[in-house]
């Protein structure tokens, strides 16, 4: 577990990447700006992180699922963060699996015999570690 704010704070780079996206193409924002940002960036997902952490030992688990973090936002009034998270959960999943075909179909042409990425997935589709 970190042991100051500074090991918790979010890549510079990706901070600026959403920033970017979420400001008109003319606005410049500083670096103080971006410094606090990403701080409270950093201490909103700590926040959502412990309170899904909370609802995972409610039932005894260990691993954080989408649904303790749904869950979560509800529980601290962020409910309008819910469908978007939603939204973009469902399009990571695919991006995933377009590039999981898209592995297979080369190592088929690659080598001429079938190539499967995944297996490792749960049966449910489930792309969760466990460590009970």
């Amino acid at each position: 577990m970190a042991e100051k704010l500074e090991d918790l704070t979010l890549p510079n780079g990706s901070v600026q990447k959403i920033i970017k996206e979420a400001l008109p193409d003319n606005t410049n924002v500083g670096k103080d700006a971006r410094l606090a940002l990403s701080r409270a960036a950093s201490v909103f997902v700590l926040y959502v992180t412990s309170q899904a952490s909370n609802e995972a030992q409610k039932v005894n688990r260990k691993t954080l699922t989408k649904e303790d973090v749904i869950n979560a936002l509800k529980d601290l009034e962020f409910e309008d963060f819910i469908e978007p998270l939603q939204i973009a959960l469902k399009e990571f999943k695919e991006a995933k699996a377009k590039k999981t075909v898209n592995k297979s179909i080369e190592g088929t042409t690659q080598n001429g015999t079938e190539h499967s990425e995944g297996e490792d997935d749960d049966a449910d589709g489930n792309d969760e570690a466990t460590e009970d």
